[in-house]
């Protein structure tokens, strides 16, 4: 609980992994017992699959909007991925941290640096690492739908997000979901007290130390 007339800033929460390593996991389970955190919802170019709702799951805009969005800087990262266009918008984004709650981003590495070059004082990134590659290998392998091409594809690509991982600023190994949502947690809620997200903390101290008398008996 902050004092009165202290505000804080919120806080653009990454975490960041390879397939099969927890990190949807683990950003379900945070969204599930932290009201004051929100999911960033992604624009996209592509059309809604079934059972997709605008402004929910992505907000969906032609390539011609998110091409003038570019061009008018309302992104804070954009990618292209499968000839179709991924990004995030700054308004919705800013609205969130000027209340001071968190903003929680699913993204990979490339997105990550994006969002450090222009929010650098307000980002917050985890990378979360598997035991071992073949743990990683073997949570691929559970998942039915995932052909043996399709594995071999995904541990290709995990291999190369997992030499970005000292690029953040927190890694967590994933051993135990449990005691890793744990520690992403403590990150979190150690993040949203540093000085620097708080305003109005100078005037607070400035108050109660100049009406306390230390002379008095």
């Amino acid at each position: 609980m902050l004092p009165q007339n202290v505000k804080r800033r919120g806080v653009m929460f990454v975490l960041s992994s390879a397939s099969g390593a927890g990190k949807t996991t683990i950003s379900r389970l945070l969204m599930d017992i932290d009201p004051k955190i929100h999911i960033s919802i992604s624009a996209t170019t592509r059309e809604p699959r079934e059972g997709e709702i605008d402004g929910i799951h992505y907000n969906f805009l032609t390539r011609e909007d998110f091409i003038k969005k570019i061009a008018n800087g309302e992104f804070l990262e954009y990618a292209e991925v499968f000839n179709h266009m991924y990004g995030t918008l700054k308004a919705p984004v800013e609205e969130i941290l000027n209340k001071g709650e968190d903003v929680l981003f699913d993204i990979d590495w490339q997105g990550t640096r994006q969002l450090r070059e222009v929010a650098r004082d307000d980002i917050v990134s985890v990378f979360i690492l598997p035991p071992n590659l073949i743990e990683l290998e073997n949570r691929l392998r559970k998942r039915a739908q995932n052909s043996e091409e399709e594995i071999k594809y995904r541990m290709s690509r995990a291999m190369s997000e997992i030499s970005h991982y000292d690029e953040y600023h927190y890694v967590v190994v994933n051993y135990e979901i449990k005691d890793s949502l744990q520690r992403v947690q403590s990150i979190l809620e150690a993040e949203r007290m540093k000085r620097r997200r708080m305003s109005g903390l100078r005037d607070f101290v400035s108050n109660f130390t100049k009406n306390y008398d230390c002379n008095k008996k």
